[in-house]
């Protein structure tokens, strides 16, 4: 019977019939009563926050508290020290506890994580969190190449390898962030971070990846991946495993063999720049790592060489060098299913159906053994895709980013997923200001959107908004973010005091300085919440 059931793939489209209530998984577009249970905590943070930033007389009823979130694009310790000072900047305006979400990709993740090791960072001051990051940024980090680390990365591939994960340069380069953002080896893993939500006392955060295939390219290619301590996810498919069951064996739905959570270190490797399908160095080395040269032969000969099995720590590094290097391996959780026909027809299905294999259902999910995830940032470097989903209902969007929306823009009206027309005048577009507000009244469903691009405006001249800078503190506000020299490149790994301040200041300062703009786009919100609410009572009063 065993040797049967490996050949039988089922079928499946999203309903909620109950033959998917005994499964290892979840099917199912909504939220999961874990995530909605945070939700109605949470809602207390958020009506006390609003009442007390507005001066309120009344409580705020439930239909009038809004759901705000913060969304955050990758670039490294640019990105990870930049959400540290943009969240310093809101909690001093006492708006970080009327915000629901944060999302991140690549750097931002790595702030993330190092917060939500508190369960309870957004209630106290940020100071210690922000002086350890610097300690950790500005820290040599020479020592990520020396003969004991790469004994110890040898060490820990085994083990992982061992505990039945696929390694791969990315489980390296994963270990290579945990050296260079802590002193030691970090024990924590995603799933612990409930404990920073059990009482709705911090954001939910949401951390966002692409799944890709080896024969395809990125654009031809990805589908969005979602990891939130509750659940990991394919918001595509509306196919959902728990957080500490990801990476497990599955088939047909139920869980095969549970294997050992992965530290979190090992889920924030996914950086580096995708550089396409081709190997990165193919070609430069002859013979290739761990091989002998192939020896000549006669026409009536086989070919033959010599191989020498490689451990984990060289076959990690040769796949630096000959492989797509930026795809981690993760077994697939969706192993022993195909897509129903009728799944295309599905709504939410639709909303994410951008691939070149969509319209063909039985080479849309082929049983592969394992997921490729990348960096979300080698698609549109966004993390916004989770937060647009329809059951989330996100009223408010805190957008903080390097670049300008267009291409997350252009995405989404391509998917017909609302969002606002991103629309800049010429001289925007050469110099961007510190903050924009963009919302679409006329379109259902539609975000509200604060734009903070990071940019040095008037942070040249003013130390605080109002407050200028005299001659001997002008020094203070120069900051080079966009050159090819820039101490804030994409690849610095390491920031002097001095640089490290600077940003985490100009960060903070832009919050500080727009905070009238923030404002008033909570208050839009609030004041549609109430214009519908009446609109209910209207509707209720006058029909029939």
């Amino acid at each position: 019977m065993g040797v049967l059931i490996c050949k039988i793939c089922a079928c499946f489209y999203l309903s909620n019939c109950s033959c998917h209530q005994d499964l290892d998984m979840r099917f199912g577009f909504e939220l999961c009563s874990q995530e909605m249970t945070f939700l109605r905590k949470r809602k207390r943070y958020v009506a006390s926050a609003l009442k007390n930033v507005f001066h309120l007389q009344q409580d705020l009823q439930d239909f009038e508290v809004p759901v705000v979130a913060i969304i955050t694009t990758g670039g490294g310790l640019k990105s990870m020290t930049g959400l540290y000072g943009s969240l310093m900047g809101l909690k001093k305006l006492n708006l970080l506890d009327c915000v629901s979400y944060i999302s991140g990709l690549s750097g931002t993740t790595w702030t993330m994580a190092n917060l939500y090791r508190d369960a309870y960072w957004s209630q106290k001051d940020l100071d210690s969190h922000i002086g350890e990051a610097q300690k950790q940024a500005t820290k040599c980090k020479m020592g990520c190449f020396s003969m004991d680390r790469m004994k110890y990365y040898d060490k820990q591939l085994c083990q992982r390898k061992e505990e039945g994960y696929r390694t791969s340069f990315i489980d390296l380069w994963g270990l290579m962030i945990e050296y260079l953002l802590n002193d030691g080896k970090d024990p924590h893993k995603l799933s612990e971070q409930q404990e920073a939500l059990c009482d709705g006392q911090n954001p939910l955060p949401i951390y966002v990846s692409v799944s890709v295939r080896d024969s395809y390219s990125t654009n031809d290619f990805k589908e969005w991946v979602e990891f939130t301590p509750y659940e990991v996810g394919l918001l595509k498919y509306g196919a959902f495993v728990r957080t500490e069951h990801f990476g497990s064996e599955f088939f047909m739905g139920r869980l095969l063999k549970k294997l050992p959570e992965s530290r979190i270190c090992y889920l924030q490797g996914d950086v580096l720049h995708y550089l396409g399908r081709e190997p990165l160095w193919r070609g430069f080395f002859s013979p290739p790592l761990d091989e002998d040269p192939v020896l000549p032969t006669r026409p009536h000969e086989l070919r033959t060489r010599m191989y020498t099995p490689p451990g984990p720590l060289s076959s990690a590094l040769r796949g630096a060098l000959t492989d797509r290097f930026s795809v981690a391996q993760h077994h697939n959780f969706l192993k022993g299913y195909q897509l129903h026909n009728n799944y295309l027809e599905n709504e939410h299905f639709c909303r994410w159906k951008d691939t070149v294999l969509d319209s063909r259902p039985n080479e849309l999910m082929q049983n592969a053994d394992h997921l490729g995830m990348i960096d979300a940032g080698f698609f549109i470097n966004t993390s916004s895709p989770p937060l647009l989903r329809p059951q989330r209902e996100v009223d408010v969007i805190i957008y903080l980013t390097f670049w300008v929306l267009y291409k997350a823009y252009k995405y989404y009206s391509e998917q017909k997923i609302p969002f606002p027309k991103i629309s800049l005048t010429d001289e925007d577009k050469k110099n961007l200001k510190e903050c924009y507000l963009f919302h679409d009244s006329d379109l259902p469903g539609c975000p509200i959107v604060i734009f903070l691009p990071l940019v040095n405006d008037t942070f040249r001249e003013y130390k605080a908004p109002g407050v200028k800078r005299c001659c001997s503190e002008m020094e203070g506000g120069q900051l080079d973010l966009t050159s090819r020299f820039s101490p804030y490149c994409m690849f610095s790994v390491r920031y002097t005091d001095e640089n490290y301040r600077r940003l985490l200041n100009l960060s903070e300062y832009n919050i500080l300085n727009n905070s009238q703009m923030i404002m008033q786009a909570l208050q839009i919100a609030i004041g549609l919440y109430r214009q519908r609410h009446r609109l209910g009572h209207f509707c209720i009063c006058f029909v029939p």
